[in-house]
Parts: structure tokens; C-alpha cells; sequence
């Protein structure tokens, strides 16, 4: 089969498809014949052995599939061979074929297309566990979402809109923000024209978001605190802009906000039963058609180093599919 095949630590642009003999299925794993592919930031940061989890050499990249089951292995139950299923967290994604634990894979609804099903395994989750398990968003409120035509951030936009909050997006550049509104957003900030604190407070007559939702960090995080309403929750995902902020616990008092955080990967060994429920939600979400993962661009194999850049220096908004 054809697969992208990391036997060293490289840079992203070094990627190339090579010819390899197709993984077998052990006990508890199931075979699937690779549709689709999503991408994400920590992919390049793996293949440089610069992200807190390391395979051993050699190893395929690639932690999104939406495929066909081709074989199943002992023990594993409720999965058959020609089932359309979705896959993520695990490696291998970015080949023909791919090995993985049947934890990890789900049946999706006819409804649900291959790439979408590729697209939708870690940041779908991620922003659903974080706004209903974490920051308890509830009709009615006010939620801000920081970086909101990445991946993650377009999650967030239609999970709150579906959810009944008024969403406020903030996104860099004018087609991004065009992008978050014709996603659910009922307004969007530029932040590199407009300073969003203000434009929250003015937007929200002078009290602020309820739930801010922030992948960003750094300087954002900080301002964020500015523009958090009485009783509101500063929703922590992750830090795409690099640094890690400090937070004043005299902030935190003077508003009686609540600082949480989301760890969605933990979920599976710490509450595997909220893992279930979760997608349970997003595919009655999608059924309904209230969530639907946004597609930017489609890659085939051969073009993995040129899909990862592109995501990289975000020229991108959605999701990146690689198509094997």
C-alpha cells in the first residue's frame, strides 16, 4: 500500500509516500480502507518529534480516518466488515489502509460523508466536551469564540448556535470573519483591524460574554478577562499563539468567574462513558443538520507536505483533507 512513512525525525516538507506492506489486525483492532484524512496542527509537530506523544520509528502520521471496515480483529464487537466508521486519536490515518483500536472507531450515519467523518473526530469533540461539559453554555448566553474559522473555533460557532447561545466570533482578516458568520456567528471581529474587548463590550451593552472559548492564549487570554461577564467562565483549549499565560487570581475573584480547562484526549481513560455521549450528541447534531464539518481544501497522498504548510501558516479555515 501507499503510505507516508516516518523512519526520523524530519520537518514537515520532507514527507513522502512510500510503498509498504499493509498493517495486520490484532486482537481488539479493526482494518479500514482510508477515504479521507484530516489534518491537524500537532501532525507537524509529531513528525518532528516536538509533540508530547512519540512513536517509534517507523511510524505512519495521521490521527483522522473516515474509511470502510475491511477486517476485524478478536474480540471486537459491534463493527463489520464494509462499515462506513470514522477513527481518531491514533496514528496511521495517512496511508491507503490503516490499523487501529476498535475504541476508537465509530459507525457513522449514513448522512455523514467521508471527509466529514475525517474532519470531525478530535475538534468536534473538543468543542463540545469543552462548552457542555466544561463551561455549562446555556440558551440564552453570550458565548465569544477566539480564532473562530479554525478548526476548533468553526466547531465551537455551530455547537454554541445549536445550543442557543448568541455567538461573537473573533477571526484575522475579513474573509475568516465572513467565514464565522455564515457558520452561526451572529457578529465577527477582526482583531487585527478592531480591538475585540471593546467591540464585546459594545456588542453585549457594557456586560460581556458568559463563556469565552480561547485556543489561542498569550495576550488574548489576558484581554479576554476585560470583556468576561459577571458569573462567566474563561473556557482554556489550548495555546495556538504560542505562549502560556499567567492568570492574577485577584482577577479571577473581582468577577466570581471560573477558569476551566479542557483535556478532551483524557476523557477516554479518565470518563470513557462521556466519550460515548459525546458523539451520540454530535451525530444527532449533524442529523439534524445544526453542525456540519466545514471542508477547506482536499489533498491527495502525495501532497501531505503541501496540505500541512498550507494549515501551518494559516492560509487555511475548516478542515484539510488528505484523500489516499
Amino acid at each position: 500500500m501507499r503510505a507516508i512513512v516516518v523512519d526520523r525525525w524530519m520537518s514537515p516538507h520532507e514527507l513522502r509516500v512510500r510503498e509498504t506492506p499493509e498493517p495486520d489486525v490484532g486482537a481488539g483492532q479493526v482494518k479500514i480502507r482510508v477515504r479521507a484524512a484530516g489534518c491537524n496542527f500537532f501532525d507537524t509537530l509529531i513528525v518532528q518529534g516536538r509533540y508530547q506523544v512519540k512513536p517509534p520509528f517507523p511510524f505512519v502520521p495521521g490521527a483522522e480516518l473516515g474509511g470502510e471496515v475491511v477486517a476485524v480483529g478478536a474480540g471486537v464487537e459491534g463493527l463489520a466488515p464494509g462499515d462506513r466508521v470514522l477513527a481518531g486519536g491514533t496514528f496511521g490515518a495517512f496511508a491507503e489502509v490503516a490499523v487501529t483500536g476498535a475504541a476508537g472507531v465509530r459507525v457513522i450515519p449514513e448522512s455523514m460523508s467521508f471527509e466529514e467523518g475525517a474532519a470531525l473526530p478530535v475538534i468536534y469533540p473538543t468543542s463540545y466536551a469543552g462548552l457542555v461539559y466544561r463551561a455549562d453554555l446555556r440558551a440564552g448566553e453570550t458565548l465569544l469564540v477566539h480564532a473562530a474559522a479554525g478548526g476548533v473555533g468553526l466547531a465551537a460557532v455551530q455547537i454554541g448556535r445549536a445550543l442557543g447561545a448568541r455567538v461573537i466570533a473573533t477571526a484575522g482578516g475579513k474573509e475568516k470573519c465572513e467565514v464565522a458568520l455564515r457558520h452561526g456567528a451572529e457578529a465577527a471581529i477582526d482583531y487585527r483591524a478592531d480591538d475585540f474587548v471593546e467591540a464585546v463590550q459594545d456588542l453585549t451593552g457594557g456586560r460581556g460574554a458568559d463563556v469565552i472559548y480561547d485556543s489561542v492564549g498569550g495576550e488574548i487570554t489576558q484581554k479576554s478577562l476585560k470583556c468576561i461577564a459577571w458569573n462567566g467562565r474563561l473556557l482554556v483549549i489550548g495555546f495556538a499563539g504560542g505562549e502560556i499565560p499567567e492568570i492574577k487570581a485577584n482577577r479571577i475573584l473581582l468577577k466570581n468567574i471560573a477558569v476551566t480547562g479542557l483535556h478532551w484526549g483524557a476523557y477516554a481513560k479518565h470518563e470513557p462513558e462521556r466519550v460515548d455521549d459525546c458523539f451520540r450528541a454530535l451525530f444527532a447534531l449533524h442529523a439534524r443538520g445544526q453542525v456540519a464539518p466545514v471542508i477547506h481544501s482536499r489533498y491527495p497522498l502525495d501532497e501531505v507536505p503541501a496540505a500541512l504548510e498550507a494549515l501551518g501558516s494559516r492560509k487555511t479555515y475548516g478542515k484539510v483533507i488528505i484523500e489516499p
